[in-house]
């Protein structure tokens, strides 16, 4: 659901509707997360249940579904059809409606597409990712136990598993964390990686900026910069010392963004 897809939907009209085609490894924004992002209603359907259709049935499918059709949108780069063998010049030729292409959106020169946006979170690029999706990254998931030494020893941190979704690299991120349905973002410092200066095991954790929450069951993970590559410490005071360094950098940059 990033820019270039809204601008796809920007052509939908009144009374537009979206479809999604499921290819099962879309992680950028998964499943009926996708309505988040946009007012339009969604309809699904499962890549390995229609694959098999020429053009000329897929299009059938579409018109059946929605017989009231009267415009089709898609990008430049749309195909359609078993093996994916027909392009937005068939769309034209089959379809008596309008047929309206959106031409490549564009950044700072640079064509938005999901698989650059995978790559700069990926690597680490947060910013640059947000900038192309249109809002900051997301990642949600089960509140687990952590290791146990974090409210003791180091600073209190929500621990979460959250398999589905694409992580960034190793490190630390000035982010936004929300806690089960509640209404507010708050501003946070977010480790993911290995823990190579305790136990070694992978995290993410999320320790909030000055406030206590209570036990949770969910959280949403809002990124919003890179700001340091996961490494190890010598001990737990120098660890302590660096998230307290992480803590300042993350304030400055969310000193506004708290929702």
């Amino acid at each position: 659901m990033h820019v270039g897809h809204q601008a796809l939907f920007d052509e939908l009209g009144k009374h537009g509707a979206i479809v999604v085609i499921e290819t099962g490894y879309a992680n950028l924004t998964r499943g009926r997360e996708r309505e988040h992002y946009t007012h339009y209603p969604i309809y699904y359907y499962d890549l390995e249940a229609i694959r098999h259709l020429e053009g000329r049935e897929f299009l059938a499918m579409l018109t059946q579904k929605f017989p009231h059709l009267q415009k089709i949108v898609v990008g430049y780069d749309f195909h359609f059809g078993k093996n994916r063998r027909c392009s937005y010049r068939a769309l034209r030729e089959l379809f008596s409606g309008e047929v309206k292409v959106v031409e490549p959106v564009c950044i700072e020169g640079d064509s938005v597409h999901s698989h650059k946006i995978r790559t700069k979170i990926q690597i680490g690029d947060i910013a640059k990712a947000n900038h192309f999706l249109g809002h900051n990254y997301q990642v949600k998931g089960k509140v687990v136990a952590g290791q146990g030494i974090g409210k003791s020893d180091l600073v209190p941190t929500i621990n979460i598993e959250a398999p589905e979704f694409l992580l960034p690299c190793e490190g630390v991120y000035a982010a936004l964390t929300r806690v089960d349905e509640a209404e507010h973002f708050y501003p946070s410092v977010v480790f993911v990686g290995h823990r190579v200066s305790t136990d070694g095991t992978y995290a993410i954790e999320s320790h909030i900026l000055g406030k206590t929450i209570p036990a949770c069951m969910r959280a949403t993970l809002s990124f919003v910069k890179f700001l340091r590559k996961n490494r190890k410490f010598d001990s737990l005071e120098t660890l302590k010392k660096a998230i307290g360094d992480d803590i300042v950098e993350a304030k400055h940059t969310l000193i506004h963004l708290s929702l």
